[in-house]
């Protein structure tokens, strides 16, 4: 209801701005080739978001004064706090960092940035910067032309930067002619309420650009034309500051509870900060003369006394609540929880984490990870036999001759509770970030929309097999109730082995692994087969009990097999973009069947001679 009625008014007022005033137009066109300029560089920088970020994240954030660091110079580069605070709420989202480091990050950013308004107080105002705006823009569309995805991101930034300083330009050219014709700072107003009332102008400037620094580079340019007091100036910089903090609340609306949580923490810092520096008005203005004095700021150069100012009131923001940053973690995590649903949903995707495509692929692949552990609990549940057990090192062949013990379970209903809502949500993930994705990471997010597929083909495996398993697992004829708790104990000892796959940090040894649990397989299938026979030959079974063996057997070879190629996509999902580590180490079928023919009749310990 908002947006319908907020871009009409927009719309409007800037058509009578247009046609009221010459001098608007360079205005309005100053602002827009700036915010322009801004969604350019975010465009390139996300090229390079992806693993770079992801690298530099896994050893700049173990520490509280890294993830500041980090903050402030990833800040200072993009020249944009609120497109940090999106990626910070993406990678809190998908668990790639604490909510401590991503707390860490926000204020850091806070104080990146500050940058902006030195740049553009100290050298945008001060150089022609129009004419190393052409330049840059000629260069940037040069590297846009090319294939190279880096060298286009390296293009959309140097075409960003072009367009800041052409915006910054026509800014600068449209308040100066308007002072030719108008004195704005007639519309100033004195004391407490001029405070109030230009604080929430800079917000409602920030919410309605998206932007704290654009808001501050119209606030600098009025200020050097004289078309805003000083002390108004001041209060649309804290404005701009406590409006910034919209962009991480909205990004946050479609992430999970850590993501909400983060943008809380962005809201507290800036309410704090804002508060502080109204509040402190007068010592802080002290402190900016004492400090431009210092380092040799003309007495009438306000800009660069704004920048000063700026900067003071969120390094004392910073310095305030550095200290109580475990405490707010803590607060946060006791006050915004988690829904408590009767049915189980995603958790690490988020709408932040698609524009991201390294940090799409880690999200979608921590929630295959989710996924497979609920239908873990369902198959092993499905062919009676307890999590504990199949995690824990008993022999499995224990259970070859005693009776199951049921365990009572609606796959259909659990199925609906835990895994159906999960897999929708993975493959509509998939199939959207895959689609604004680079081509190098097409193989990945293939690998995982095999893995959700196959989880969901074992679960309707285990449904089928459950039916006879059972009846026959803890029936009174031992050769059936052998024969089906074997199906029990080639399911358990692939859930153990796919488990323990999955702490192995090395791919290499994880798909060579795989593959000697193929070869089991396999041969584990073939005597099967060769059982049954023997079995019917013998007239130990009748008929309709063999067609169950069949068939059942059937189930079992399609469950341990898609369970296995779960295992085999995950670990080529995780596989470094570009590498095809996992079609050069795996196993072929046709390899695999060669290597079981050759075990043919060799059985494997313990398997064979219970017939004997």
């Amino acid at each position: 209801m908002l947006g319908r009625i907020a871009l009409p008014s927009i719309f409007l007022i800037l058509s009578y701005g247009f046609w009221a005033s010459s001098s608007f137009k360079d205005l309005a066109a100053g602002v827009a080739l700036f915010l322009f300029g801004m969604l350019c560089m975010e465009q390139g920088f996300k090229v390079f978001s992806g693993g770079t970020i992801q690298r530099v994240l896994s050893s700049s954030t173990d520490k509280l004064w890294k993830s500041l660091s980090f903050g402030v110079v990833s800040t200072t580069l993009m020249q944009s706090s609120s497109l940090v605070s999106v990626i910070t709420i993406s990678f809190l989202s998908a668990e790639m960092i604490g909510l401590a480091q991503g707390i860490g990050i926000i204020f850091g950013a806070n104080l990146g940035t500050t940058t902006g308004a030195w740049i553009v107080a100290g050298f945008g105002l001060k150089v022609k910067i129009s004419a190393y705006a052409m330049p840059l823009l000629a260069f940037g569309v040069l590297f846009l032309m090319q294939s190279s995805a880096r060298l286009k991101g390296l293009g959309w930034i140097l075409v960003g930067i072009g367009f800041l300083f052409l915006g910054i330009y026509f800014m600068k050219n449209g308040f100066s002619e308007y002072a030719r014709y108008i004195d704005l700072t007639q519309y100033a107003i004195p004391g407490i309420k001029g405070l109030l009332v230009f604080t929430l102008i800079g917000i409602v400037a920030t919410v309605v650009m998206q932007s704290s620094h654009a808001t501050l580079t119209l606030t600098i340019t009025a200020l050097a034309a004289g078309q805003v007091t000083y002390e108004n100036a001041l209060a649309l910089a804290i404005g701009a500051n406590l409006g910034t903090t919209i962009t991480a609340i909205l990004g946050s609306i479609s992430a999970n509870v850590s993501g909400k949580r983060l943008a809380a923490a962005h809201l507290i810092f800036n309410m704090v900060t804002g508060a502080v520096a109204l509040v402190m008005i007068k010592p802080l203005l002290h402190c900016v003369e004492f400090i431009s004095g210092e380092v040799g700021i003309a007495a009438d150069d306000y800009t660069l006394k704004l920048a000063v100012f700026h900067t003071l009131f969120n390094v004392i923001g910073v310095v305030l609540m550095v200290p109580f940053i475990n405490t707010m973690v803590s607060w946060l995590e006791s006050r915004l929880k988690g829904v408590t649903v009767e049915y189980d949903q995603p958790r690490y995707l988020s709408e932040a984490s698609l524009e991201l495509p390294e940090v799409a692929q880690q999200a979608v692949h921590k929630e295959t990870l989710h996924l497979f552990d609920n239908a873990f609990s369902l198959i092993a549940h499905g062919v009676d036999l307890r999590r504990s057990l199949v995690r824990g090192d008993q022999d499995l062949q224990e259970l070859l001759e005693a009776p199951a013990k049921p365990i009572k379970i609606d796959l259909d209903d659990q199925y609906t509770r835990m895994v159906k809502d999960i897999y929708s949500a993975n493959i509509e993930f998939i199939s959207r970030a895959q689609a604004a994705a680079p081509s190098e990471f097409a193989e990945s997010f293939s690998a995982l929309r095999r893995a959700n597929m196959d989880i969901v083909a074992a679960i309707k495996a285990t449904k089928h097999l459950r039916k006879n398993l059972h009846v026959y697992s803890r029936g009174i004829d031992k050769n059936m109730r052998r024969e089906y708790n074997r199906f029990r104990v080639r399911v358990g000892s692939v859930l153990r082995e796919i488990g323990a796959l999955r702490e192995q940090d090395d791919r290499i040894v994880a798909l060579l692994s795989l593959d000697r649990i193929k070869v089991e397989a396999l041969d584990a299938d073939n005597h099967a087969s060769h059982t049954v026979d023997k079995l019917i030959r013998q007239g130990a079974i009748s008929s309709q009990m063999a067609t169950s063996l069949i068939n059942d057997g059937a189930y079992t070879r399609e469950l341990v097999g898609r369970l296995l190629d779960v295992a085999q996509a995950l670990i080529q999902a995780g596989t470094p973009p570009g590498e095809a580590l996992g079609d050069e180490m795996s196993l072929e079928i046709e390899d695999i069947a060669n290597i079981a023919r050759s075990l043919d009749g060799a059985a494997l310990p313990g398997e064979m001679e219970d017939y004997q």
